[in-house]
């Protein structure tokens, strides 16, 4: 063994216990992206007040493409990693709106400093978010993480953002792109579909329901007539004017209190989505949602990608590649994150 290997082990150990207590310190701290730029071919975005431009100026463009992610304290370390791979991957970097969703009760002033710290020139807005909406609708499921009030954001999408914005890609924060999200943007959603992800038909779909469900005519015919499958809901293009107009939110909700009065379902805010949409939704390429590396909803073990390209890496499940990373104890496909990652340590070297 060469004789520096003790020496590299311990310095990684050193580096770990200090990431890990600057965190649970709350002393997050990131550092500078690099400035990305258009390229010559982008459409050219000219906003009202730009001259008063303060990150949070109007962002109503039909030629920008909106991306919707929430913003929370335990997750915002990949929040800003998967900011970084949107903006790197871009054609058209500076026409890329952000709209962050934030709970009502957290700290929204430290949100907006970090995240206009880390991209001096992002164009964003924070969205404040009242959990009381949405706290007394859920029902306990099969991981506490996938109960919080936050989770149920994308519900209110339509109502939290600007009525100008008419479509938008919602991102979870626990994933980054290495392609342009432009691409993902464009999805076209035919004449009636209201969103449009990846479908997984060969997933057992019946496992999202209770034998509640499935026992009770009524209900199980919701489905009649659809051909129904899984997708994962944290990767959506959503046209939020057909959302407004046919008052999908309400549907949900209607879903969410049946749920309290009789179980119907296990797995938090996901099949409430499957009820309202499995069937009738567009088709989106898996490329764009290799789903799954943060392992299942026990264990979080490593898992491989799924054969095909590759757009978007999603740690869905128990493992986020952070914690992993931290811990020492990453798994392979981890490294493809770390890339991404911001956050500033005692030990980081500046380029």
């Amino acid at each position: 063994m060469p004789p520096t290997a003790p020496l590299l082990r311990f310095f990684f150990f050193l580096s770990g216990l200090i990431v890990f207590s600057a965190i649970h310190a709350g002393a997050y701290q990131f550092r500078e992206a690099p400035q990305f730029y258009n390229s010559p071919d982008c459409p050219s975005i000219n906003y009202d007040d730009a001259k008063d431009y303060n990150h949070e100026t109007s962002i109503c463009s039909d030629d920008a493409v909106h991306m919707a992610m929430t913003l929370d304290a335990a997750y915002l370390r990949g929040s800003v990693a998967a900011i970084l791979s949107v903006l790197q991957h871009a054609t058209c970097p500076e026409n890329v709106n952000f709209h962050f969703v934030a709970s009502a009760s957290a700290d929204a002033h430290h949100f907006r400093r970090t995240i206009a710290h880390s991209f001096p020139y992002l164009r964003f807005r924070i969205y404040r978010y009242d959990d009381s909406t949405v706290s007394g609708l859920i029902s306990t499921s099969i991981r506490a993480a996938l109960d919080c009030p936050l989770n149920y954001a994308r519900n209110y999408l339509a109502d939290l953002l600007p009525t100008c914005v008419r479509r938008a890609v919602y991102l979870d924060s626990d994933l980054v792109l290495v392609d342009d999200i432009a691409k993902l943007a464009a999805t076209p959603l035919g004449d009636q579909s209201v969103l449009a992800a990846p479908e997984y038909c060969n997933a057992n779909f019946t496992s999202y329901f209770t034998p509640t469900f499935w026992s009770n005519p009524s209900l199980s015919l919701t489905f009649a007539g659809r051909n129904a499958c899984y997708f994962n809901t944290g990767v959506m293009v959503i046209d939020l004017q057909r959302w407004r107009a046919g008052d999908y939110t309400t549907k949900i909700v209607e879903w969410m209190e049946l749920q309290k009065r009789m179980r119907i379902y296990e797995l938090g805010s996901l099949p409430p989505f499957l009820l309202v949409f499995a069937g009738n939704i567009a088709p989106v390429d898996h490329r764009w949602n290799q789903h799954g590396l943060g392992g299942d909803n026990f264990r979080g073990l490593c898992r491989d990608l799924h054969p095909g390209p590759v757009s978007l890496l999603h740690w869905s499940g128990k493992g986020k590649p952070w914690a992993r990373l931290d811990a020492n104890r990453p798994c392979p496909l981890d490294a493809l994150w770390a890339p991404y990652d911001l956050l500033r340590t005692p030990f980081a070297l500046e380029n």
